[in-house]
């Protein structure tokens, strides 16, 4: 199965993958990170935590961040709350857009 076109826009070559390969149907989903104008794909079971998804992009986008508290992920402007509820709970389909960004505003330097 081929991953739905929005997920390939500007994104890093190599793709994350989360949960058991064998696991069937698998998502592919979108994760951008505003500030450092990146994105990355993840495939991943729709069973899969909202929180693991997270914490894969910021090892792969912000490898410097200490604290994933620090980050929200919100799906179509909406920040995720229950970041244990899983991808199709959260209200995540094949093909979505992830905005993870940093909780609270930062000053320019």
């Amino acid at each position: 199965m081929t991953p739905p076109f929005v997920t390939t826009l500007r994104s890093r070559g190599e793709e994350i993958r989360l949960g058991a390969d064998d696991a069937s149907p698998r998502w592919t989903v979108r994760v951008q990170v505003a500030e450092v104008w990146d994105a990355v794909r993840v495939s991943a079971p729709p069973t899969e935590p909202v929180l693991a998804v997270k914490v894969a992009a910021l090892a792969a986008l912000l490898p410097d961040a200490a604290y994933h508290d620090d980050h929200v992920l919100k799906l179509g402007g909406i920040e995720v709350l229950d970041e244990n509820a899983s991808l199709a709970d959260a209200g995540a389909r094949d093909g979505s857009i992830f905005l993870l960004s940093y909780r609270r505003r930062r000053p320019i330097r």
